[in-house]
């Protein structure tokens, strides 16, 4: 269409320096109606102030735009609507571009397991925005102190009894053992 068209040549115009190599590629490959909504998304949606501004053009609510953007910018999750926030695709695209993204999630979402496991696998102090019973997962404590030891902090004190736990932390880094419960150090 036209409106594709339009943005086609202004997302060129105005952002392909910008670009990644990846986005630059998605750029020149459209075709059809679907593929402009990936040159937006890929041109246009480097961070929360292009998602606000999508609402003129009527594709703040489009689904498809949205996860184009978070899997460019995880933390364009922050400027979403609440739909997408609990939306578990669109929460898992972003959690694993990037786990900080986690504290943009519901609070339903907080207690996904896998969307949690997914956000702490990617960057374990997510684990600090994560619901308390999953805090206190084991496996999911586990996944966080091997990417990131100082998740340790983030683990309820049963889990800084262990010695597992604690040892796949201060691997890491000793400095760490401060984090552990004092029977451990």
């Amino acid at each position: 269409s036209s409106h594709c068209e339009s943005l086609r040549r202004q997302a060129h115009v105005c952002c392909l320096r910008s670009l990644s190599p990846s986005a630059r590629a998605s750029l020149m490959v459209w075709q059809e109606e679907s593929s402009c909504k990936a040159i937006l998304g890929a041109a246009r949606w480097r961070d929360g102030d292009a998602l606000r501004s999508a609402a003129k053009e009527g594709l703040l609510h489009d689904r498809d735009v949205v996860l184009n953007a978070v899997r460019l910018n995880a933390a364009v999750l922050l400027h979403a609507p609440k739909e997408f926030q609990r939306d578990r695709e669109v929460v898992l695209e972003a959690v694993q571009k990037n786990g900080w993204a986690l504290r943009y999630a519901s609070e339903e979402l907080l207690c996904d397991r896998d969307v949690v496991l997914k956000a702490v696998q990617q960057h374990g102090k997510a684990l600090g925005y994560a619901a308390e019973e999953l805090q206190a997962d084991r496996e999911v404590v586990l996944a966080a102190v091997s990417q990131d030891g100082a998740a340790l902090r983030h683990a309820p004190e049963q889990l800084r009894c262990d010695r597992e736990v604690v040892l796949t932390a201060v691997r890491q880094d000793g400095w760490l053992l401060r984090f552990a419960a004092a029977e451990l150090r």
